[in-house]
């Protein structure tokens, strides 16, 4: 029986192909950032933050490859073991570990982050198309990227009913949120930190919007706005696309085992 051989440029070279670098924000560090790119990969490890629990569940279960979302350094002037992140890049170069790290790129990619909340907030199959919440960019296929996108539920539902499908749909410790006393039904969403959305959340005519990171004085204007507005946590509303990673590389690289990471969870927790 012949075994096909996998190598992290393989892997990146695919990645690249799923969420084209080019959809980057500016000053993003997306990419394969730390390894060797002739390592064979026989075991991977798909995870939203290379954290060192993370790095030591790959060490552990003989995973040469780590796929994240949010890149581990954005910049830097010097690798040591004087900070965190040095620590871990040496525990990953030591230990024969790679890290690929694809973030604004895969929020705005088709089949992203972003498709895969719209999934888990129940507007991904009510039988009416997802718009880009706004226009980005287009891949050579012609497909509309964008950071957000804007759907409806297949019903009308309370803000309250609403919350607990919610909850338990991103598997949320707790959502911070805003009533405006409106059923949700046309929902905007953008995973992450997606604030930034909100102006275009507001013009898409939305009823309720859905994001994370919310500072205090957008909830004062969603409810100068009469818009329900429901903070769903930064790991919470990524994660989604955690699992649609393990199944896609799965798919793409049969010959070796694609496993989401068992650690890693989310690390705020509500009193």
């Amino acid at each position: 029986m012949s075994y096909i051989v996998v190598t992290v440029n393989d892997v990146y070279t695919y990645m690249k192909s799923i969420a084209p670098e080019e959809l980057a924000g500016k000053n993003d560090n997306v990419g394969f950032l730390v390894g060797a790119g002739c390592t064979p990969v026989k075991k991977l490890l798909v995870a939203l933050d290379v954290t060192s629990a993370v790095i030591t569940e790959a060490l552990d279960t003989g995973a040469e490859l780590i796929v994240a979302h949010h890149p581990m350094f954005f910049s830097l002037s010097s690798v040591t073991d004087a900070n965190v992140t040095g620590r871990k890049i040496i525990s990953m170069l030591s230990g024969g570990v790679s890290a690929i790290c694809m973030h604004t790129n895969l929020d705005a990619a088709c089949g992203g982050v972003n498709d895969a909340l719209a999934v888990a907030v129940g507007i991904a199959d009510s039988g009416m198309d997802i718009q880009p919440l706004s226009d980005f960019a287009s891949l050579p296929g012609g497909e509309n990227e964008s950071y957000g996108k804007v759907g409806y539920l297949k019903t009308a539902c309370p803000v309250p009913e609403y919350l607990k499908f919610l909850k338990t749909a991103l598997d949320a410790g707790g959502l911070r949120y805003y009533d405006a006393g409106r059923d949700v039904y046309k929902v905007a969403l953008a995973g992450g930190a997606g604030g930034v959305e909100w102006p275009d959340a507001v013009k898409s005519g939305c009823d309720t919007f859905i994001t994370a990171d919310i500072k205090y004085h957008l909830f004062l204007e969603a409810m100068e706005m009469g818009i329900n507005l429901i903070d769903g946590g930064h790991f919470c509303t990524e994660n989604v696309v955690s699992r649609v990673l393990v199944e896609k590389l799965g798919a793409a690289f049969p010959d070796i085992g694609v496993t989401l990471s068992k650690t890693h969870k989310q690390v705020i927790r509500f009193y």
